[in-house]
């Protein structure tokens, strides 16, 4: 994982390193379902207003790799060697993934680290918000029926910002070990912290939200199996059953963030996983990413070649 990710469009692209080129193994057996042509949009994501007066149109990147702090931490400058972090973050432990809403609120995921306290597990079921004019962190919401355990330390795990209608997709893993998948992902209206729709039987590492010319659908990356796979969206509701657009290469790699790069084309950032600490937290420096795409001439999903 880079060291630091991109929060707002003012942000400084961070080198995502060396891709890996590879062609499409353990293919699915079926052909995948045509999800139609996709392209990379300007999304909805605001600036955070009390970064932006502070840095000033400064670069901005946000530190999430449980290395030197914990909560969260923002690095500033071109070099990126200046950091802003508050004190008061660091009551809610270390953080995982985030998403930005159109007034600059994130929201972030929580993230077990190595060294369990008593609380470590209670705070899995939290979805935290940084807000944007007060810079002030705070529980936004929690999840009563997330229980992480010493078992399986990981609660909410991946979450994504739905533009059409304020809402949020998340994913949770609690109650799923190594031979039962029993993830939830859970939409819930912002405004009114109401959960819409709780869908049982799938853990989730990574959520991306992708509209096409056909529909719009929600990605994600199995912790199960390496493999990326989507449920399509009606009527703001998920539509089982779940469909496999490709499997990985290595089994050994799980996709934990989803990025649109261009037209039908994917940026998979992958870590190895095994709902244990120490795939998290060892070694977070290293990932595999790959660059696949839809080919819509033959119908399938491809890796692109080395150039």
């Amino acid at each position: 994982m880079n060291r630091y990710l991109p929060i707002v469009a003012s942000i400084t692209v961070v080198s995502l390193g060396m891709w890996g080129a590879y062609h499409l193994k353990h293919q699915s057996h079926t052909t995948p379902p045509n999800i139609g042509t996709f392209e990379k949009k300007q999304n909805c994501i605001g600036h955070t207003h009390f970064l932006d007066r502070i840095t000033r149109g400064a670069p901005v990147a946000i530190d999430l790799t449980q290395q030197s702090y914990r909560g969260i931490a923002f690095w500033v400058g071109r070099k990126l060697n200046r950091v802003i972090h508050k004190k008061s973050w660091e009551r809610f432990e270390h953080m995982g993934t985030y998403v930005s809403a159109p007034n600059g609120d994130m929201y972030i995921a929580p993230m077990p680290y190595i060294s369990i306290k008593p609380t470590t597990f209670n705070l899995q079921k939290n979805i935290y918000r940084l807000d944007s004019n007060t810079g002030q962190l705070t529980i936004w919401m929690r999840l009563e029926d997330v229980h992480a355990s010493s078992t399986n330390p990981f609660g909410v795990m991946a979450i994504e910002y739905d533009c059409d209608d304020d809402t949020l997709w998340v994913a949770a893993l609690d109650e799923s070990d190594y031979h039962h998948e029993r993830g939830v992902i859970y939409h819930i209206d912002i405004k009114t912290k109401k959960i819409l729709q709780t869908l049982h039987g799938v853990d989730a590492l990574s959520l991306k939200l992708i509209h096409t010319n056909r529909g719009k659908y929600l990605f994600f990356g199995s912790a199960r199996k390496s493999y990326l796979g989507f449920y399509t969206i009606k009527n703001g509701q998920l539509t089982p059953p779940k469909q496999i657009a490709l499997h990985l290469p290595d089994s050994n790699l799980f996709i934990r963030k989803i990025i649109v790069t261009g037209k039908n084309r994917l940026l998979l950032q992958t870590i190895p996983f095994s709902y244990t600490l120490i795939a998290q937290t060892v070694e977070q420096g290293v990932r595999t990413h790959y660059k696949v795409y839809w080919n819509e001439k033959k119908g399938s999903w491809e890796y692109e070649k080395k150039r």
